[in-house]
């Protein structure tokens, strides 16, 4: 009998390392870098430069934000040099960093890899990204659209940065392998189009997100875009807001105008004010947002109103109790 439990356990010590290689080494499984070499010219610069900083939003975590003021404005002179902090203390299985996306990194790596690296969330190295970057959602990015953010990106100045290196807890350090997916590029709809247009805005912003419940990491998909998820902050929790069209506690009484002007409104700059001890930030960066196109506003407002209503009041800020 001690011999059968003795092959028994062999064989299930055998299956877990077979399953555990498996997941290390031959993952994660995506298509290889495009030959790819983008024309960089002033259009396509023009255009990266508004995805990146108003609606896809990379500078978000790859600049520094001032974390004093509300929503988070980046600092001036850290466009694109990386270093966010991701860590335990705020829910992450691990500790991760953003990376220096000027050329100071980015000058060696070719076109393709920075594509691959957008789209499916593998680097030129073979390592899956943490998906804190939705490169699940940029992946349903127009190829044109990618295209125009690399050229951006090709022409940010330099900034030399010291970014630490990722820890990864286990059993992440094997799972992560397993988000990486192969891009399904969708072709952008005319701005004319105003829902579908917006459905595809809002996909690539991945606005759902931030804006739906979790549950063990993965949202949960019947109350999606109806908030609640939680943030925490140093002094305190924000929840995302409900963004469905409820009439009650999502959008459903929202004018278009109201909706263009509570993004406009962070224009302002005593709106992005500094914080008092009693009051909790929040991680949407409004600020970046406020840049983005009235027409593009305009086509986001049409498409949440015909996503399905669902009644989830949220209480919005939280403040720790000491």
């Amino acid at each position: 009998m001690k011999k059968v439990f003795l092959i028994i356990f062999l064989i299930l010590v055998i299956a877990i390392a077979g399953i555990a290689g498996y997941l290390k080494f031959a993952l994660p499984d995506v298509e290889p870098s495009p030959t790819l070499s983008v024309t960089v010219t002033p259009e396509r610069i023009k255009h990266g430069e508004y995805l990146a900083n108003h609606v896809a939003v990379c500078m978000d975590c790859h600049s520094t934000r001032d974390w004093g003021r509300f929503t988070g404005p980046l600092l001036p002179g850290t466009l694109g040099k990386g270093g966010e902090y991701f860590g335990r203390e705020v829910g992450f299985p691990g500790t991760f960093y953003s990376r220096n996306i000027t050329p100071e990194n980015l000058g060696s790596w070719t076109d393709g890899e920075i594509f691959r690296t957008i789209t499916t969330g593998v680097d030129r190295n073979g390592n899956a990204l943490f998906p804190v970057m939705p490169y699940l959602h940029y992946g349903k990015m127009d190829k044109e659209d990618v295209y125009d953010i690399i050229a951006y990106l090709r022409q940010l100045s330099p900034i030399k940065s010291e970014i630490p290196q990722r820890s990864i807890d286990f059993p992440m350090n094997f799972i992560l392998n397993t988000i990486p997916a192969n891009a399904v590029p969708l072709e952008r709809p005319v701005k004319t189009d105003l829902v579908n247009y917006g459905h595809y805005i809002v996909t690539i912003a991945a606005c759902i997100e931030c804006h739906t419940q979790v549950k063990k990491g993965q949202p949960i998909p019947e109350l999606a875009y109806a908030g609640g998820r939680e943030f925490q902050m140093g002094n305190g929790v924000v929840r995302s807001a409900n963004i469905t069209s409820d009439a009650e506690t999502g959008l459903g009484n929202w004018t278009e105008d109201a909706f263009i002007a509570r993004f406009r409104s962070y224009t302002d700059p005593a709106n992005v004010a500094k914080l008092a001890p009693d009051q909790v930030n929040t991680i949407m960066p409004w600020s970046m947002y406020a840049g983005m196109d009235t027409t593009d506003l305009r086509a986001i407002y049409a498409y949440l109103k015909t996503i399905k209503p669902i009644k989830n009041k949220v209480e919005h800020f939280q403040l720790q109790a000491k």
